[in-house]
């Protein structure tokens, strides 16, 4: 990577982000949030009421430490781990309790110290996905393939001072509610009826739970992930 054009989903027009201006109990911690797709960005923009922007940005990548939580050097323990220190789970199951506590010592990554992070974006309906494999209704693999449900694709995570000092504002782009409100309902929809059926599979014998991820203490590098 080099330069490369970003878009985030807005009610206004950013022209001048800065660190600390979003919601702090996002994916990955504070930060600005983007997409490589000018539509998927409009359509974070929207809600059921009214529009807003694609802010269009320019990023100077060369130097910047990034971690790539979707290259071969993470696993989706890995992502989970960072969610699951960074957004608010209302957890009640005491499997889920103990599996939040067991991921964050053995799978949390080394991320505050990077620049920028790309990964999945855990959405509403993602963000149940992950809450269902806490508390042992599906597999690991279910996990892993429901990650890829919804076509959200990779989101863009700036998150120090130095990468915010590399982006230069190109403009916003209007978003027109009426037209990309129903596509990001649409898009989450597909992706709910998807998880459910998947869900509703029969696991093979051999499955792996979080349950089983626990008591056969498994770390970081195990190469059953």
């Amino acid at each position: 990577m080099a330069k490369i054009d970003l878009y985030h989903g807005s009610s206004r027009i950013l022209e001048h982000p800065y660190l600390g201006g979003g919601r702090a109990n996002n994916d990955y911690g504070p930060g600005l949030y983007c997409t490589l797709i000018p539509d998927l960005a409009k359509e974070w923009a929207c809600s059921e009421k009214s529009g807003g922007f694609a802010n269009h940005y320019r990023l100077e990548t060369e130097g910047l430490r990034t971690l790539e939580l979707n290259s071969e050097d993470y696993h989706i323990l890995n992502w989970l781990a960072i969610l699951l220190e960074n957004r608010t789970y209302d957890l009640t199951n005491p499997l889920a309790i103990q599996a939040k506590k067991y991921i964050l010592e053995h799978f949390l990554p080394r991320y505050h110290s990077y620049d920028l992070i790309t990964g999945y974006r855990a959405d509403d309906s993602y963000f149940s996905f992950s809450r269902a494999f806490l508390s042992n209704t599906i597999s690991l693999e279910q996990l892993r393939r429901a990650m890829r449900l919804g076509k959200l694709g990779e989101q863009f995570v700036l998150r120090s001072r130095e990468a915010f000092r590399r982006i230069e504002f190109i403009e916003a782009i209007p978003s027109d509610h009426t037209e990309f409100y129903p596509k990001k309902v649409e898009r989450d929809l597909a992706a709910r009826n998807d998880f459910s059926a998947i869900s509703k599979e029969e696991n093979p014998a051999d499955a792996i739970y979080m349950i089983d991820i626990i008591r056969q203490k498994w770390t970081n590098d195990d190469p059953r992930i």
